[in-house]
Order: structure tokens, then sequence, then C-alpha cells
């Protein structure tokens, strides 16, 4: 939902951030001002930013200022899954995308065999 962010943002700098660790039961709340950068604004953070081996195309960057966090208690954060559970849902998926990646692995190899038996 970054396009509401970004529109949100420009009205209102204050955001809040939660990140909850379901499993081992931890909760942290970042508050904070954001401000939108355009890439061309700031290439050297641009640059920071870049993951090597990741694709991806972004369209603008956002800096959040931390003025305050908060590690909240425990006490009513329910773990809605275990990570054997994650892992168990997320199984089959996992092992469809090894079998395309190989699949994709063979026709590249096959790709540049051909592009050899034609040069």
């Amino acid at each position: 939902m970054q396009y509401i962010s970004v529109g949100n943002i420009g009205g209102q700098e204050k955001v809040s951030i939660i990140m909850v660790d379901y499993p081992s039961k931890t909760r942290l709340k970042l508050y904070a001002t954001a401000e939108i950068i355009e890439l061309k604004e700031d290439p050297e953070l641009l640059n920071k930013l870049i993951l090597e081996n990741y694709k991806f195309r972004p369209e603008r960057m956002m800096v959040f200022n931390l003025e305050a966090y908060d590690w909240n208690c425990p006490q009513h954060i329910t773990p809605r899954y275990t990570l054997e559970e994650i892992d168990k849902a997320f199984s089959t998926q996992r092992k469809y995308t090894i079998k395309l990646e190989e699949e994709i692995k063979e026709l590249r190899l096959k790709l540049i065999v051909n592009e050899h038996k034609d040069s």
C-alpha cells in the first residue's frame, strides 16, 4: 500500500510502525517522521539501498527519522502460527519454486548450446 502511504505522508509526516514477531511474542513500536525522497534527489542513498542479487525497480525512497520506540508487553500477543506450521504451509510452494528454477537453468543451458551450434 505504498501509494496510500506516500499520499498520507505528504499530508502528515508522523508515522507509527508496529512490528510483531508472533512466535516469540514480541512487538516493537516505532514512532518517526517520514520523508519521501525521489530517486534522482539522492543517488548516494539509493546506492546504499541497492541489494546485490535482488532485482527490483524502486520508484522512490522513504526515510524514517526515528523519534521514539517502545517494546510492548507480550501479554496480549497471541501467536498465530508456529515456525513449523509456516514452514509446512510454504513447503509445496518452495518445492515448486525450486523445480521452476531448475527448469530455467536447463532451458538456459539449451539456449547456450543452440547458440553455439548456430554460430
